[in-house]
């Protein structure tokens, strides 16, 4: 009996790691700029916020942005959520317009490759090539 019930509870609980390994995303949490004040946080609802505290004359904001992960190409593309713009936008008491709250990301607002090495996210653009470094918090 005590066998049995080990047994059940070793391939339980290895199920569960095995299909959390395949299943989860390896993006999710709040990472932070080594270059600038900007702040990922990245949810595994196909959302990320980002927040930019020195930005825009040193007031700062943040605001949601939608995304798709590609696992397999080890690929994400960020595009922006107008509705979370205009949110942004009317939140400013007027000191943010839709141009610079779209300057403000448009480093963002395209297809990265990602790479993940223990608490250090590098997204490099598939374009041009240029990265960005990032650290867990």
């Amino acid at each position: 009996m005590v066998m049995t019930i080990s047994s059940v509870l070793i391939i339980v609980i290895a199920a569960f790691f095995l299909v959390k390994m395949f299943r989860s995303n390896p993006l999710e949490g709040t990472w932070r700029s080594e270059d600038s004040d900007m702040v990922l946080s990245i949810k595994s609802s196909n959302s990320l916020t980002v927040s930019i505290p020195e930005a825009l004359e040193g007031d700062g904001f943040h605001m949601t942005l939608d995304y798709s992960l590609d696992k397999d190409e080890k690929t994400i593309s960020i595009k922006m959520n107008e509705s979370a713009r205009d949110k942004a936008v009317r939140n400013s008491d007027g000191q943010l317009t839709e141009d610079t709250v779209e300057s403000a990301v448009s480093l963002l607002l395209t297809t990265f490759d990602y790479s993940v090495d223990q608490k250090e996210l590098t997204l490099t653009e598939r374009e041009y090539g240029e990265q960005m470094l990032f650290v867990k918090e």
